[in-house]
């Protein structure tokens, strides 16, 4: 999770407009269900009067008021309300609402008791304010008296409700408001459609920014997914360019592959859900929270328990599944490298009549793989249905309980409404968590594949400050130099000493296995000496600057590899800078010309991954053409010419000869045909030198090579040495 983490971190500037946008969005969403509370209690319930403010108020109904106000509430009366003209109203004398905003709570409180007060005694319907006012007067009662007696009145109407709650005590004084307004001959249908479309309007402008926010966080969010998935694509690629064959062997092909493709993007979309849900699941559960502490219904416990349910839920799910999401990308790698095998492999497969045991090892590496993802699948199944099973068990208990209280009185049907929506809020906060929990976990594993790729060290790594060879020649030279693979027991070569020099060929010869492509890997820095040192020019290869070295050699592999493209990108891939003359004189010593112009498309003619659509010969060919376009000053040439005829064979080293006059020429074969003329020939028997000469030298004093060269040539081949 700390890595998903990570990776978000690298684009805080994106997260931190995201989270802006989250907050707006879940703002919005908390503030409609009050508005529907609202429409519900004061839009419908209360005629669009919203508090006890009322705009006009008759003079005797203030006189009314005055009753039961003690002598603060009746100075904030006074400095909100003044006389005014009452032309259109049925009353004398009109007092008018002139105060504004910021002291109308003030003036609510003041008003909202005797007003529920007055409302609730004339329901009963007993009492004339005209007897209280002149008792008052006369002093036969105290105010105090009068207050008691309106609190008395209020608890008759309640009947057992021994506790008025404030959205009550709101209602009583909104229906006193209402009444007032009927009697003074104000239309309270036109107040009430004002109310209702001004909230309805307020709610649709909610929902628009709301819309937008959304549409805007899934923009930022996938944007934001795509650049960590492209970014990180990228690191891992340049990483993996930096390994040596040490590295390249440690990790398998099919693998690397898994975590530059399917790993990243399993991260990719998981970070587009932590910005899309995750974020914003505690931004809205936390606001539900507090709307519903807000609420003041007395059944937070309800929401206490769905919280509970849902996060028991959760650590079920998430620790029957971590286990198996781990596996599962294990299985991928199997899977992926299995296929690879196959598919690289089918002519050998079918040659062997293979195909059903082939088959058969697909299968069991794709079930076990089926096996995995449906044991995930199926216990993430739960989770939804379950989930339902919460979310509407708690909305039953919310409507059970809460009917009880509208029933009492002590709750208005609009907060209980309030109080569903902003309960199953919190639910789907922490069903957004569970649902990003369903891919956190295997793309927690994919993040920790991907690192595992990224702090694996090089061991073959350039130094700080690496030595330039100023004008390079190309000679080469191993002294004393020993090499052993990682986690080997035994060395490969032993105690290797020889020099290459330019204008010469230098061959190396041996059985299969004795160490020969090794010991040419060393030259490029494909591996590193584990004794000794090679150096070109003087300098230690491991102190030269990598591209200076490598651009130093045109290295031909034992397998030809080609890129898709075309021809001619393949024999100008070492640089962009070659020409199309160097290009073609490259394609004629390698004896490549002949079949690339035999075709109409020329050097322009599609060449397929890999090279598919051209033969070995080919193959080897157009990588020899590559490597002299390069115009190098070594040239390694690891048993490149096994795919050509003899012919051919000649005639391409009659024609190489010519442009490696210069240069220092190492060649790696298995037939004595293609190194009978070297200037040296080099033989390797079990990683050690078993002899150096000419191959009229090593016919008299090296066992090995003559009995290789017995092997290949016959008695009067081996008679004209």
């Amino acid at each position: 999770m700390s890595k998903l983490f990570g990776y978000l971190m690298e684009h805080r500037s994106a997260v931190a407009v995201i989270f802006v946008l989250v907050v707006i969005q879940v703002s919005c969403d908390l503030a409609l269900p009050q508005y529907t509370s609202d429409i519900v209690d004061v839009g419908i319930q209360q005629g669009g009067i919203s508090d006890a403010a009322a705009e006009y108020l008759s003079g005797d109904t203030v006189d009314s008021l005055k009753l039961f106000m003690d002598d603060d509430d009746i100075s904030v009366f006074d400095d909100n309300y003044e006389v005014s003209d009452a032309t259109g109203l049925k009353a004398d004398v009109v007092y008018k609402y002139t105060g504004n905003r910021k002291d109308r709570d003030r003036l609510c409180e003041a008003l909202t008791m005797p007003m529920a007060g007055i409302y609730m005694i004339r329901q009963s319907g007993d009492t004339d304010f005209g007897d209280m006012e002149d008792a008052l007067k006369s002093g036969a009662v105290s105010k105090e008296d009068l207050i008691g007696k309106m609190r008395g009145e209020m608890s008759q109407y309640a009947g057992d409700n021994d506790r008025y709650s404030e959205s009550l005590m709101n209602q009583a004084a909104a229906e006193f408001v209402r009444s007032e307004y009927e009697s003074l001959g104000v239309n309270t249908s036109s107040i009430q459609m004002k109310y209702l479309w001004k909230t309805g309007f307020t709610m649709i402008l909610l929902t628009l920014v709301m819309v937008a926010a959304a549409i805007a966080i899934s923009y930022f969010a996938s944007r934001t997914g795509a650049r960590i998935g492209r970014d990180t694509r990228k690191k891992i690629f340049t990483k993996v360019m930096s390994f040596g064959s040490s590295e390249m062997d440690r990790f398998s092909t099919a693998s690397l592959i898994t975590r530059s493709t399917n790993d990243i993007q399993q991260v990719q979309m998981t970070c587009v859900i932590l910005l899309r849900m995750v974020m914003m699941a505690p931004v809205m559960g936390i606001g539900a929270c507090i709307k519903v502490a807000a609420t003041r219904t007395g059944m937070g416990w309800l929401a206490v328990c769905a919280v509970a349910a849902v996060c028991i839920l959760m650590m079920t799910i998430m620790t029957v599944t971590m286990p198996k999401f781990k596996i599962m990308q294990t299985l991928v790698d199997r899977v992926n490298l299995v296929s690879r095998e196959i598919v690289s492999g089918v002519p050998v497969i079918r040659a062997f009549s293979r195909e059903r045991f082939e088959e058969r090892r697909f299968t069991e590496a794709s079930e076990k793989l089926m096996k995995t993802q449906l044991f995930t699948q199926r216990a993430m199944s739960v989770m939804m249905p379950a989930m339902m099973i919460i979310m509407n068990g708690i909305a039953v208990l919310i409507v059970w309980f809460g009917a009880k209280g509208a029933d009492l009185g002590n709750l208005q049907v609009g907060d209980l409404i309030a109080f569903i929506t902003y309960t199953m809020q919190i639910v789907m906060s922490f069903m957004m968590l569970t649902m990003a929990a369903v891919f956190v976990p295997r793309a927690g594993v994919a993040a920790d594949r991907i690192a595992e790729v990224m702090n694996t060290e090089a061991s073959v790594k350039e130094k700080e400050n690496p030595v330039v060879i100023d004008k390079p020649r190309g000679i080469v030279r191993f002294e004393n130099v020993s090499f052993r693979y990682p986690g080997a027991d035994d060395d490969v070569l032993s105690d290797i000493s020889f020099e290459a020099e330019p204008g010469k060929t230098t061959a190396i010869i041996g059985s299969t296995g004795c160490g020969k492509t090794t010991l040419i890997n060393l030259i490029p820095r494909f591996y590193d000496v584990t004794e000794g040192r090679v150096t070109v020019d003087g300098v230690d290869v491991r102190d030269m600057n990598l591209s200076q070295l490598r651009g130093m050699t045109g290295y031909v592999p034992q397998k030809g590899i080609l890129f898709s493209g075309d021809i001619s990108s393949n024999i100008g891939f070492a640089s962009d800078d070659i020409s199309e003359e160097k290009m073609r004189r490259a394609a004629q010593i390698a004896q490549a010309s002949s079949f690339i112009e035999e075709n109409e498309e020329g050097y322009r003619r599609a060449i397929a991954q890999g090279g598919s659509n051209v033969s070995g010969g080919q193959k080897q060919r157009l990588s020899i053409a590559r490597a002299i376009a390069s115009d190098p000053e070594i040239y390694i040439f690891d048993d490149s010419f096994s795919a050509l005829d003899y012919r051919t064979d000649a005639e391409l080293r009659k024609a190489l000869a010519e442009v490696t006059v210069n240069s220092t020429v190492i060649i790696v074969a298995q037939r004595i045909a293609t190194i009978l003329h070297a200037d040296r020939i080099i033989v390797l028997d079990d990683g050690k030198i078993a002899g150096t000469g000419t191959h009229s030298q090593l016919l008299d004093t090296c066992e090995a090579y003559r009995e290789i060269a017995e092997s290949q040539l016959s008695e009067e081949e081996l008679g004209r040495r």
